[in-house]
């Protein structure tokens, strides 16, 4: 793939993981429950992480250097996925649409960036951009599978409380 090709998916990537930091803090400072800000400032954090490592990918390919492989952060202790899944979490966001709303938006901004990650991972002739972009992808589905089993537990919620169940 061509250089050109590489810089614009960094753009593209960059921009997509700074839409992420931006939503998500949005959404910890509208909420009225702190686990819910807890969790979506966690997912702003990781987004800003996302950001400057495609940032540091950008500045290379644009002085004309060759990718280097990436250097990954690790995972935090305070994994997202412990957080967002305790009952006082589903709890909190089943009383409240805005959340429920806001997890919706997110799931829809998580596939939009495993699509972009993913169809560069298939595209992408460098190596180290091929374990770059499958990284991402991978850390995009981690963040889209918690939100979306969140999601799929408060739908069964409000169809158990508004007995929408057939039996």
């Amino acid at each position: 793939m061509s250089r050109e090709k590489t810089i614009e998916i960094l753009k593209t990537a960059i921009l997509l993981e700074k839409r992420g930091e931006s939503f998500y803090r949005k959404v910890a400072a509208e909420t009225e429950f702190p686990e819910v800000a807890h969790i979506f400032t966690t997912m702003a954090d990781e987004e800003v992480v996302h950001a400057r490592l495609l940032s540091e990918k950008y500045k290379e390919v644009n002085a004309n250097k060759p990718l280097t492989k990436p250097d990954f952060p690790e995972a935090k202790k305070d994994s997202i996925a412990d957080a967002i899944l305790s009952e006082d979490v589903k709890a909190g966001i089943a009383a409240a649409g805005f959340e429920a709303a806001a997890i919706s938006a997110a799931i829809d901004m998580e596939n939009k960036a495993i699509e972009v990650y993913s169809e560069r991972v298939r595209s992408a002739d460098d190596p180290n951009e091929k374990i770059l972009f499958q990284w991402l992808a991978d850390w995009e589905r981690t963040h889209h599978k918690v939100l979306y089993d969140l999601d799929i537990d408060l739908k069964e919620r409000v169809w158990n409380d508004n007995h929408f169940w057939p039996f």
